[in-house]
């Protein structure tokens, strides 16, 4: 009896986490992109005051772009977190895949950051010195580990036919 209850059990939670599969997926990637926003803004725009958002015009206009910037990624992060709590309320937070997920949304966030403001749109850089290239380097690189990192482990969790096989649901 002991192991059909536990078959029963682990089903039925794998069937809890399947069903709630997508939101993990955006709670984290939300959730992601608002955490690698909110230490974008603060490292780079604030402490280091390498750049602002807009950095095209005025000090002013800078600095207010930073704050809608902010605002935005405070935004996403609340909303990723307002699904992770409903989640876990619904015992259907499935770690490893939002963790997958949340990398996932940084490392987008970064690279588009760093190949469509910075290069494309050119509406500020990493930094302003003579040879960015060292800089965006190791902007992208960083952003393409976290997106490879974060479609590892979201894949990993896909949703299997058996349940049962090789499936820790603690992951």
């Amino acid at each position: 009896m002991g192991i059909a209850s536990d078959n029963v059990t682990q089903t039925s939670l794998y069937t809890v986490k399947s069903k709630y599969a997508g939101r993990n997926l955006l709670s984290g990637i939300l959730f992601g992109i608002g955490l690698a926003a909110f230490i974008d803004e603060t490292v780079f725009h604030q402490l280091l005051r390498w750049h602002h958002f807009y950095d095209q015009l005025t000090t002013d206009v800078g600095l207010i772009s930073d704050g809608f910037f902010h605002a935005f990624s405070w935004f996403a992060t609340i909303g990723g977190l307002f699904l992770f709590a409903d989640l876990r309320r619904r015992n259907a937070l499935w770690f490893k895949r939002w963790w997958g997920s949340a990398m996932l949304g940084s490392g987008s966030f970064q690279l588009y950051d760093g190949i469509i403001q910075h290069k494309w749109m050119r509406i500020h850089q990493i930094r302003y010195v003579d040879n960015v290239f060292v800089y965006d380097f190791v902007w992208n690189g960083i952003a393409a580990i976290m997106i490879i990192i974060g479609i590892v482990l979201v894949f990993q969790t896909r949703k299997r036919a058996n349940p049962l096989k090789g499936l820790s649901l603690d992951d």
